[in-house]
């Protein structure tokens, strides 16, 4: 097994870096709620493999205001009563009470999930590197794909900067690249990469936000969707808005902060979370990532096979798959092994509307042009 990489290890061009990202057990769509609890699992795995702590469960909250996102609210609940997940409805009262760093108008709602919380992802891209090279496979970074083509023989053969390399099946999982990587073989995945931005506040009141008093969250707004994380890896919570960012591409985004989204996420958490400053909030640092989205945002995890090539292997992950990297990794291993995966992914296949209408409308919610407005409505 051979892994090629573009840039350096533990580079920050893409979208799988930085100190946390969140997982959970609640998702508004059945074919991602159906495997939630494998990857889950698949992370128990790792972790005992590696003697590493990667996974933190402190809790997690949906939020809305009521009349803004309640179709999406009861669509959580209704994936966790499906599957038999236990979760609460809080009212704001009940909120409060149950995290007294929370300070919510009184007609927001909320759906609490014990088991969620968040993954180290700069120790787990490390950690699943190394646990690699035990099992015998090789990793060249620094080595930009230049072409896939098929040989002769009928193998594929990998073209890059620093030689070329012949395999029976390849898996290509190139994010932002991902139609740089294929175009060379005739295929394509209409995805729109963005550039989306975190902020990490600090505060005085530090134990008030760490990972057993406080839980991630997301919240579902009329114009954007927010997203915090409890302290880890640094001093400060992790907060961003979703989809929030200008499209770009994976070679000009340019990593520059844009200062009208950090006011408004600071706005967000003076509001919702008045404890995280009591008047001294203050961002520590910025950074960017990129979400490269399908348009209807779902995963792509299939052959190319109308394409003449089914022993090439997709996975794209639409901006939120970094939660079931340990899962992605080892349905993409059944694929490549076996040509089948034990679950089902049959959600996520190339043949559906969204990949192959040229007139198929985004679904993906784009944040609120931001010079519109700079306080979040809550």
């Amino acid at each position: 097994v051979l892994g090629i990489e573009q840039f350096e290890l533990g580079h920050h061009n893409g979208g799988s870096q930085d100190h946390s990202r969140i997982i959970r057990l609640t998702y508004h769509d059945d074919r991602y709620t159906k495997i939630a609890k494998h990857t889950f699992e698949a992370w128990e795995e790792v972790e005992k493999d590696s003697g590493v702590k990667l996974v933190h469960k402190c809790g997690g909250l949906n939020m809305s205001k009521k009349g803004e996102a309640d179709a999406i609210m009861e669509c959580y609940a209704k994936a966790m009563d499906t599957f038999d997940i236990k979760y609460e409805r809080l009212d704001s009262e009940q909120l409060e009470k149950k995290f007294p760093q929370f300070k919510v108008d009184k007609d927001v709602v909320s759906l609490y999930q014990p088991e969620a919380g968040l993954v180290d992802a700069a120790l787990s891209n490390s950690v699943h590197q190394q646990l690699a090279r035990g099992y015998g496979a090789s990793i060249l970074a620094n080595s930009p794909v230049i072409r896939v083509f098929r040989n002769n023989d009928g193998r594929i053969s990998v073209q890059t900067t620093k030689g070329t390399f012949t395999c029976k099946r390849l898996v290509v999982a190139a994010g932002a690249w991902i139609n740089q990587v294929l175009g060379s073989i005739g295929v394509h995945i209409p995805v729109t990469v963005t550039q989306e931005q975190v902020t990490y506040l600090g505060t005085p009141f530090i134990k008030e936000f760490t990972k057993d008093r406080y839980p991630m969250f997301l919240y579902h707004g009329k114009d954007y969707d927010f997203y915090q994380i409890p302290i880890h890896g640094n001093a400060c919570s992790k907060i961003g808005i979703d989809a929030g960012g200008p499209p770009v591409t994976g070679n000009t985004r340019n990593f520059v902060v844009d200062p009208e989204r950090e006011d408004i996420v600071v706005k967000f958490m003076e509001k919702i979370s008045p404890k995280v400053s009591y008047g001294q909030i203050f961002t520590i640092t910025d950074t960017t990532c990129l979400y490269t989205m399908t348009p209807d945002r779902h995963f792509v995890v299939d052959k190319c096979e109308k394409a003449g090539y089914p022993d090439i292997i997709i996975c794209n992950g639409a901006g939120h798959a970094f939660k079931f990297a340990c899962l992605l990794g080892k349905i993409l291993s059944e694929m490549a092994i076996d040509g089948r995966t034990q679950y089902d992914i049959s959600g996520f296949s190339m043949n559906r509307p969204a990949i192959t209408d040229p007139n198929y409308e985004k679904e993906f919610q784009w944040a609120k042009k931001m010079s519109e407005s700079v306080t979040p409505k809550l």
